[in-house]
């Protein structure tokens, strides 16, 4: 499968946080055949495992990638009289992008619903500059109280309904690619390594609730213990708004962190592997912890050894991301050649301060 159709097909589909069991069929099917063996945690994280070519097993090291598969949605939180539903957010949904949005209600069955508010006409002068609360929005089904009941519980997500597009030359939009462009980054990986000796075993891990606390990322670390461990995340990609200091160029290649939450000996050998085999990279600064899996990594047990890399991405939480599908395949040769370069030789070396 084209790595560009697995973005898709992860895209279209839905797995808000605390509910990605959806999207576990989709990824292992696309796994499988790059790995040797797939696992899923009690909390629903997907760890697919390729083994290394070392062959004294006791002394493979593990490293452990890391890309979130959760997306950020609704949740239905009340039944109106008059049918209408009334909702929450999961993660970290900006209301202003909600008004207007095309819903898909994840009930007993898929229902279609749309978000409304108070029409302007019907403003008073002191909601008329207002952004519209969310609390003050429903979602119309169409359907009357009693026939939403049939089909709707309390604790339903909701997810906004879009498409994934091809846009001009390499780039595409939908919604949900962060993170599941860093999904499809691993799986890229895990192709490329196909043709690579590798001396590690590695450790793919799709986790779960990253977007309600990172929390996916916690347990699978915990469960693998690896020597390394990669956060596969996306980034701020330019805008004309934006300062440059803050942005990652959309096409260059993916961002490399710099900061107190990644270890300064693995970052450098990373951007070594860029450089070496002429992938593009960019660099990314993060005084503070990343807000991304590579923040739970980092501190789990007595400490892991941790990597972010980051994908451009325009729109962040909104439903019209848009990515350079050149980037996450960069990301992935970058990924695959740092892997291949790490042996039981040269391991305790970079991990040395």
């Amino acid at each position: 499968m084209e790595m560009s159709q697995f973005i898709e097909i992860l895209s279209n589909s839905h797995g808000v946080s605390g509910y990605e069991y959806n999207l576990k069929d989709s990824i292992v099917e696309a796994f499988k055949p790059y790995t040797d063996e797939i696992q899923v945690d009690k909390l629903g994280n997907i760890i697919a495992i390729k083994k290394g070519t070392s062959k004294d097993r006791n002394k493979r090291s593990k490293i452990m990638i890391a890309g979130h598969m959760d997306e950020i949605g609704l949740i239905v939180t009340a039944i109106e009289d008059d049918g209408f539903l009334r909702f929450s957010k999961i993660g970290g949904i900006d209301p202003r992008t909600l008004l207007g949005q095309e819903v898909i209600v994840h009930g007993k069955k898929d229902i279609f619903g749309v978000i409304g508010a108070k029409p302007p006409h019907l403003q008073d002068e002191s909601e008329k500059n207002k952004a519209v609360k969310m609390e003050d929005m429903s979602i119309d089904v169409g359907y009357s109280k009693e026939e939403v009941k049939k089909l709707v519980t309390i604790g339903d997500s909701i997810t906004i309904r879009r498409i994934f597009k091809h846009l001009q030359g390499s780039r595409v939009t939908g919604k949900a690619l962060d993170d599941k462009t860093g999904v499809a980054a691993m799986y890229e990986c895990a192709k490329e390594l196909s043709n690579l000796n590798h001396e590690a075993d590695v450790y793919f891990v799709s986790t779960v609730q990253e977007e309600v606390g990172i929390r996916g990322a916690i347990t699978s670390t915990y469960k693998i213990n690896p020597d390394i461990g990669i956060a596969i995340d996306v980034g701020f990609g330019s805008t004309p708004e934006l300062p440059e200091e803050d942005v990652l160029d959309m096409g260059k290649g993916p961002g490399i962190t710099i900061g107190g939450n990644i270890h300064s000996g693995l970052r450098k050998k990373l951007a070594d592997i860029g450089n070496e085999y002429n992938i593009p990279i960019q660099y990314e600064v993060c005084p503070g912890p990343t807000g991304t899996d590579a923040r739970s990594i980092q501190i789990t047990r007595s400490g892991i050894p941790t990597l972010c890399i980051s994908i451009p991405l325009r729109y962040m939480h909104t439903s019209v991301e848009v990515i350079d599908l050149n980037d996450v395949k960069n990301t992935a040769k970058l990924l695959a050649f740092f892997i291949a370069a790490i042996s039981n030789e040269n391991l305790e070396g970079l991990l040395c301060y």
